[in-house]
């Protein structure tokens, strides 16, 4: 019950920290037996939360034991059951026998949990960060593996290891997209799965942690650097503007699904041509980093190029170009009163989780942890007070309704609910900005759009030249959407 809730809870969190999470390969899953999920580790607590929420059969996850002593967290990990591990960087100077059967004893837990039909989750680099690739695994989730095998009994189903890709389009970002993508079970072959001891079995570790990286580096589309990374996705929107440019469609914006099938396009190609024609690939990623250098300083989407994106809402746009103070005067009173309330709230989040944060990856679990517990303690504040409010006011205005504990809680749930529709209206403002920029950068840059034009226009003709021949994943729409391939065996 304490497991459910505490999911529960997490996926909660997880909805108003991310605009969208979307999760595929469910099928992927046997309904029997269990497992070792194997995922990389870009964004600290977040990764574990969705596992845990999006992976629909029960998980136990091991976790840094550190974390146990995070308040709000700690709690909620123990609610989750989840693992304490205890790495060798974080027992600098101590007694290693000492961490090394602590470890022992937190792993053979998790193997119980697999041999018992549950699934485990493990993420092998051992520390999360801010790289666009996966860092030397660990040998832990190997030998937890194999220890789950050699706990289970002989009549169930052997163990199996699911790889997930976990895709951001901006991990720190509040109200950004995730994709939760998860993969076939690893195919092992009859070397990694013979019953092996001593050296043998060492070796086996070593092996299957080589496997491990390699199929993760394909899962996650691992780059050598975010600049690679960051041309290869401007190489997929320029070939999706260009495609419905040339058949004259205006297909919806990409899902998290589509951008990551899309970039896997980019991927697989981009490596099967590093390893055949090298030198023209570099020169055309040259183009395309040029390319999105210039994209960037007008502050365009590649389809922008095109037409101008629609206004959110045309009514709050004009409002916008009139007079920005207005919209605060004419939008619900409860719009302003999540304002007033949770802003200040808002701003000490960010500032906290900004100066706390060692790097990058850590910003988006410390906005999710100090705002689980700083908002809350903010309505409830707001609530005592507008109680104690009503108490003092009742006699001096006998009209107001002497109910202290009834206006209390409403004060609590308004300003929780006025903190939901300032997310929204904030969404709905951006957007709206973004489409009036767009529009005058469009009327005043006609010459510097007609060229870029021009320059995705070759630039498509060489993707499509180069391209010629090579097997890439998922399908081309007429639209120019990119959509799962239909399987032979659908």
């Amino acid at each position: 019950m304490a497991y459910r809730v505490a999911v529960s809870f997490v996926r909660w969190l997880l909805r108003i920290f991310f605009h969208r999470v979307e999760v595929t390969g469910l099928a992927n899953i046997p309904e029997d037996g269990g497992g070792l999920v194997v995922s990389w580790h870009p964004n600290a607590i977040i990764d574990g939360g969705l596992v845990l929420a999006h992976f629909p059969r029960q998980i136990v996850l091991g976790a840094r034991h550190g974390l146990f002593a995070w308040p709000v967290l700690g709690p909620l990990m123990r609610a989750l059951e989840i693992v304490p591990v205890y790495r060798r960087q974080d027992f600098a100077g101590s007694d290693e026998e000492m961490r090394r059967e602590a470890n022992r004893k937190s792993l053979d837990v998790l193997a119980e949990a697999i041999a018992g039909g549950k699934f485990a989750a493990l993420f092998p680099e051992g520390d999360s960060h801010d790289e666009p690739f996966p860092k030397e695994l660990k040998t832990g989730a190997a030998r937890l593996y194999y220890r789950a095998r050699e706990l289970t009994p002989e009549n169930a189903p052997p163990p199996v290891i699911i790889p997930i890709g976990l895709h951001y389009d901006q991990k720190r970002l509040l109200g950004s997209s995730v994709l939760v993508a998860i993969h076939p079970p690893l195919e092992l072959d009859e070397a990694l799965s013979a019953n092996a001891t001593g050296e043998a079995k060492r070796e086996q570790y070593r092996r299957l942690t080589q496997e491990l990286e390699r199929v993760l580096h394909q899962v996650v589309h691992a780059t050598e650097s975010w600049q690679q990374h960051h041309a290869m996705h401007r190489g997929r929107k320029l070939l999706r503007a260009e495609r419905a440019h040339r058949a004259g469609a205006s297909p919806p914006r990409p899902d998290m699904k589509e951008r990551v099938l899309a970039f896997s396009r980019m991927w697989t190609g981009y490596n099967a041509l590093m390893g055949t024609q090298p030198k023209e690939i570099e020169q055309l990623f040259a183009r395309v980093r040029e390319y999105d250098e210039n994209m960037r300083e007008l502050g365009l989407h590649d389809h922008e190029l095109d037409s101008s994106p629609r206004l959110a809402s045309p009514w709050l746009g004009a409002i916008l170009v009139l007079q920005m103070m207005l919209v605060y005067l004419l939008l619900p009173p409860i719009l302003i009163l999540g304002y007033i309330v949770n802003m200040p709230t808002a701003l000490a989040v960010l500032l906290i989780s900004k100066k706390a944060a060692r790097k990058q990856k850590d910003e988006a679990s410390l906005k999710l942890v100090a705002g689980a517990i700083a908002f809350p303690v903010t309505w409830f504040v707001v609530a005592v007070l507008v109680a104690l409010g009503n108490r003092l006011l009742e006699p001096i205005y006998p009209a107001i309704p002497g109910s202290p504990l009834l206006t209390g809680v409403t004060a609590f749930f308004l300003s929780a609910a006025s903190a939901y529709l300032v997310l929204n209206y904030q969404r709905l403002a951006r957007q709206t900005l973004r489409s009036i920029r767009v529009r005058l950068t469009r009327y005043r840059r006609k010459a510097a759009l007609e060229q870029l034009r021009m320059e995705r226009r070759e630039l498509y003709d060489a993707f499509t030249k180069l391209s010629e021949g090579l097997a890439l994943p998922g399908r081309l729409e007429p639209d120019g959407r990119v959509v799962e391939a239909i399987r032979d065996d659908a």
